[in-house]
């Protein structure tokens, strides 16, 4: 049974070793000086504006929360399209079942004005 995980133990093992090895050149092999602008925050190409303890608005997060949930919900498609044949009927009944709740949650959160910016 254990040499069933001996290729994904070797695997893993070289994929940590390469990291170590990595981290190990980059910290010996890389420049030393450390000035101000490079411990200052970089905000897409901006200079910083306001502080970093300063609260987001709650449509924020909501926006951000709704974004994974609905990617998370896209990618079952996926699995699905690939053996859609084989599961014949009912697999597209329980397809259309998925997506119409999926469809309906969309409108409500789009009824609800979630997805409006201000």
């Amino acid at each position: 049974m254990a040499e069933q995980y001996l290729p994904a133990l070797v695997t893993f093992c070289l994929a940590g070793g390469l990291v170590a090895t990595f981290a190990v050149l980059g910290k010996l092999l890389g420049p030393q000086r450390s000035t101000p602008l490079k411990g200052d925050a970089f905000e897409c190409g901006n200079p910083p504006s306001g502080s970093a303890r300063e609260r987001f608005p709650v449509r924020f997060y909501l926006t951000a929360i709704l974004f994974i949930v609905f990617d998370v919900e896209v990618v079952f498609l996926y699995p699905w399209a690939v053996v859609f044949r084989q599961l014949g009927w009912f697999g597209f009944a329980e397809m259309l079942v998925f997506v119409a709740v999926l469809a309906i949650a969309l409108l409500y959160v789009w009824k609800k004005g979630a997805l409006e910016w201000e």
